[in-house]
C-alpha cells in the first residue's frame, strides 16, 4: 500500500456514546487499516453522546473508504458524515480578485470608475506604455493551458485542467506576489491557442504556458516569443530544466565532480526533458546521452522527429546505440523525466562510483529511491515525501517576479541559468549534503534570491 499522504487526507464526522470505550479504539482502528490519524476534535455534543471530528490521512479514494468502514465497525461508533479535505479546499475555487481601493462613496466610485477613469484611458491610449504602470498589467500572468497534458493525468481537457491552474495562480501569489490569471482555452489546435493568447497579451505582463502536450508545446513557446513584447515561459519545460541544473550543480559538488567532465543519461525526450538537455549544455555539460521510448538517440537512427534530429546531433559524441541498460552503466548521472520502473538497483549499482540518480516521473518514478539509494550517493525526486524533490515552485514564482520588477519584452537561457544558480546557492555550503541538495519550496529566501538573479540578467 502507498504512503498515506495529506492531500489525500478525510475528516469523519463520529458519534459515540458519552462516557463509552469506543474512543479508544478509533485511532486503533485508523492505523490497522493502514492510515493515520492526524487531528481528533470533539464537536458539539448532546448529554448522552460526544460527536468526533477524525482527521485521517489516506494513501487514495479506495483506502479511505476501507478507514470509514474500519471506524464503523467499531463498536457502539456511527458514522455521520465523511468529508474529503482536499475537495473542501477546492469547493467555488482556490482564488478570488480583491479590490486594493474600497468603494466608500462616490468620490472612490468617480475616481475608481467613471468619469474620472477616462483620463487613465486617454493616457494609455497616447502611450500604450503607460498601461504598466497605471494598470494591474505590470503586476499580471497568465496561465494558459489546452488541457491536453495536466500533471500525470495526460490529455483531460480545459475544464478538469482549471483547479491546476487555479492552485498555480495561487503560488505565483503567495511565493511573489504575482496576480495570475487561470485561463483554459477550449482548443489544442496550435494556430487557434497562438492567435488567442496574442489576442489576449495586452492585459498581462508575462504568460505562463501549463500541461500543454509536446511537440506543440514548442512551437507554440516559438512563435509566441516571437511575437509578443512580454515574457512567454513553458513552465513544463523550463521550470524543470532550471530546478534540475540548480540540484545538479550542488549533487556534482557533494561527490566532487564537475558537470563538464560529468558522464548524464538523461531518459525523456518530450517537453521537460528537452528542455533540461538544452540549459544542461548551455550551463557547461559536455557528454550527454538521451533515450526515449524506442531506445538511445543517434544521428543515424531512422524516423527522427525535428525536435529529435537537433538533440541526436548535440549530444552522444560517442556514437552509442542500443536501449537505457545499455548505454548506463560507467554513467555519473541519470536523469529521468519519463515513465515509472525503468531501471532497478543493478542498473544503478552499474554506473560509476558516486552516481547520482535524479527519478523524476511523478508519481512513481524511474526507480523506487529506496533502490537507488542502495547504491547511489545522492537521489532526488519529484515527490515530496522523500528528500531532495526536484519542484517546480522553486523556479517560476521568483523568475516572473523578477522579469515583471525589470519590465522585460522576453525571456532567454541565461535567465534560466541565472534562476538555477539562485537556487542552488540558497543551499549554503555547511548544509550541503546527499539528502539536502535542493531548498524547500517555503525556504524564507529562495524565491528572493531568484527574483534578484532574473532581474538582474533581463536588465543587463
Amino acid at each position: 500500500m502507498k504512503t498515506p499522504s495529506i492531500s489525500n487526507s478525510i475528516t469523519v464526522r463520529l458519534e459515540v456514546p458519552a462516557g463509552g470505550a469506543a474512543v479508544g479504539g478509533l485511532t486503533s482502528a485508523v492505523e490497522t487499516a493502514g492510515g493515520m490519524v492526524t487531528a481528533l476534535d470533539v464537536a458539539p455534543s448532546g448529554i448522552d453522546h460526544l460527536r468526533i471530528d477524525l482527521t485521517a490521512a489516506t494513501s487514495d479514494p479506495e483506502h479511505a473508504d476501507v478507514i470509514v468502514e474500519a471506524l464503523a465497525a467499531v463498536s457502539d461508533v456511527v458514522v455521520k458524515k465523511v468529508s474529503d479535505r482536499t475537495f473542501l479546499m477546492h469547493l467555488g475555487g482556490v482564488i478570488e480578485v480583491a479590490s486594493k481601493h474600497p468603494l466608500r462613496n462616490r468620490d472612490d466610485l468617480s475616481m475608481i470608475y467613471t468619469p474620472g477613469v477616462a483620463r487613465i484611458s486617454q493616457a494609455i491610449a497616447k502611450d500604450k506604455e503607460d498601461a504598466r504602470r497605471l494598470t494591474i498589467k505590470r503586476n499580471s500572468v497568465a496561465v494558459v493551458t489546452d488541457g491536453s497534458a495536466v500533471l500525470g493525468l495526460g490529455n483531460i481537457g480545459p475544464h478538469a485542467a482549471l483547479p491546476v491552474m487555479e492552485g498555480k495562480a495561487a503560488l505565483f501569489k503567495s511565493f511573489a506576489d504575482i496576480d495570475a490569471w487561470p485561463l483554459c482555452l477550449d482548443t489544442q489546435d496550435v494556430e487557434q491557442i497562438i492567435e488567442t493568447v496574442a489576442a489576449i497579451s495586452p492585459g498581462f505582463a508575462g504568460i505562463n504556458l501549463e500541461d500543454i502536450s509536446a511537440p506543440r508545446c514548442f512551437e507554440i513557446e516559438a512563435r509566441l516569443r516571437e511575437r509578443l513584447d512580454i515574457p512567454v515561459f513553458h513552465d513544463d519545460q523550463h521550470g524543470t530544466a532550471i530546478v534540475v541544473l540548480a540540484a545538479l550543480e550542488n549533487a556534482l559538488r557533494v561527490v566532487g565532480k564537475e558537470l563538464g567532465t560529468a558522464r548524464i543519461v538523461l531518459v525523456g525526450a518530450g517537453a521537460a526533458g528537452t528542455a533540461v538537455l538544452k540549459t544542461l549544455l548551455h550551463a557547461g555539460a559536455a557528454d550527454v546521452v538521451v533515450c526515449d521510448v524506442e531506445g538511445v538517440v543517434h544521428t543515424g537512427r531512422p524516423g527522427l522527429a525535428p525536435s529529435l534530429t537537433w538533440t541526436a546531433e548535440h549530444t552522444n559524441r560517442g556514437g552509442l546505440t542500443g536501449s537505457l541498460r545499455d548505454v548506463l552503466p560507467g554513467a555519473d548521472v541519470f536523469i529521468g523525466v519519463s515513465a515509472p520502473n525503468l531501471i532497478d538497483a543493478s542498473d544503478v549499482e552499474a554506473m560509476a562510483e558516486d552516481s547520482i540518480v535524479f527519478a523524476l516521473a511523478n508519481p512513481d518514478p524511474e526507480i523506487d529511491p529506496g533502490l537507488a539509494r542502495r547504491h547511489a550517493a545522492v537521489v532526488a525526486t519529484g515527490r515530496s515525501d522523500h528528500p531532495n524533490q526536484i519542484n517546480n515552485v522553486l523556479a517560476f514564482p521568483g523568475i516572473f517576479r523578477g522579469l515583471l520588477d525589470a519590465q522585460s519584452r522576453g525571456i532567454d537561457i541565461d535567465v534560466l541559468v541565472a534562476a538555477a544558480e539562485a537556487i542552488a546557492s540558497s543551499v549554503l555550503p555547511e548544509e550541503l549534503g546527499p539528502n539536502y541538495i535542493i531548498p524547500s519550496v517555503f525556504h524564507p529566501e529562495v524565491h528572493e534570491r531568484v527574483a534578484a538573479a532574473v532581474r538582474q540578467v533581463a536588465e543587463r
